[in-house]
């Protein structure tokens, strides 16, 4: 039996630079952190005493003989990228609910990819499981999703990720002191609005839109500059990464009616008059969660004013995908 656990991650800024229709042309940049929330998955071969040869169990249950009739397709595909054969069990749960703006599909798919390794005995690079994680989504699948992703599951990390227009990949840890970064974190709260959505119709939105808003993703390009010139100076106001929060989220809302709407909109302007600096809705849009950046003595206040909304502690993680148990029997 095989477990692994692949983590979520918070994007800060950058978000749309990542889409390979732009990158390709243009380069791209995020920053982003991976945290310690995650999808696990849990892989073992199966008994051959069953009259199907693949077990599948998410929010769904599958019995079936033939890969080719699997649903899940990150499943199905990635089962025909290796070209198993043997059949076997797999079974998956998170510690938050997909379709909320963390990544949680790429990470699913970058711990799957990492466990049908383990199974043929193969320790991955983190590369080598962004790569083909990339491949599995973009190409053998054709859904509408961005590079970064996929790359924070496999990485790990606070980092800033650049993709080059030769189409690679250059992952970069955001080195700054210990106590500025824990004043970072000690100042951001995560809010789960209760909607969810779908990110790759939302995405799909943005990308056919991509090569009409130039100027907006060039901005977002120049904010991903700004904050890392931010965070590794030491004699930077921190507070300056709430507002760059806020114009990132003004932006990005402005390209596609998708990607907000008036109740999030609300649950917003209720957070910054409750006393947050800044934030932004995290993911493609439309729903899932909010990222407030907010003083520690104002975190209370905003939790009161939106009191019918969850508010899910977290902290950075530096470890990516990891395979945490092995066994061969």
């Amino acid at each position: 039996m095989i477990i692994c656990r692949a983590p979520l991650r918070i994007s800060f800024f950058g978000g749309g630079t990542d889409y390979p229709i732009w990158y390709r042309e243009n380069g791209g940049a995020v920053i982003s952190t991976t945290i310690n929330k995650y999808n696990y998955l849990t892989i073992r071969k199966l008994p051959p005493f069953f009259d199907y040869k693949y077990r599948i169990r998410y929010f769904k249950q599958e019995y079936v003989s033939d890969p080719a009739l699997i649903e899940h397709p990150v499943v199905r595909e990635s089962i025909k990228f290796f070209g198993l054969d043997e059949g076997f069990e797999i079974g998956h749960t998170s510690d938050l609910p997909a379709r909320s703006g963390l990544g949680s599909s790429s990470s699913f798919t970058v711990g799957l990819l990492h466990g049908l390794h383990a199974m043929q005995s193969y320790m991955p690079t983190k590369r080598e499981l962004a790569l083909q994680a990339l491949h599995v989504e973009q190409e053998l699948i054709g859904e509408a999703v961005g590079s970064q992703d996929q790359t924070a599951a496999a990485f790990g990390g606070f980092n800033l990720i650049r993709f080059s227009m030769a189409r690679e990949i250059d992952v970069d840890p955001i080195i700054m002191p210990q106590d500025r970064l824990s004043v970072l974190q000690d100042h951001l709260l995560l809010c789960f609005t209760g909607f969810a959505r779908t990110a790759s119709e939302i995405a799909d939105s943005q990308i056919k839109l991509t090569r009409s808003r130039h100027a907006e993703l060039e901005r977002m390009g120049e904010l991903c500059s700004k904050a890392l010139v931010l965070l590794i100076n030491s004699n930077r106001d921190i507070n300056e990464f709430g507002e760059l929060l806020g114009e990132q989220w003004r932006i990005k809302r402005s390209m596609t009616d998708l990607v907000t709407s008036p109740e999030i909109d609300r649950i917003y302007a209720a957070g910054l008059r409750a006393g947050a600096l800044g934030g932004k809705l995290l993911g493609a849009g439309g729903g899932g969660f909010l990222l407030f950046y907010a003083p520690p003595d104002r975190h209370q206040e905003i939790k009161q004013t939106l009191g019918d909304k969850m508010f899910v502690p977290f902290r950075f993680e530096s470890t990516g995908s990891k395979i945490v148990y092995y066994s061969h029997e």
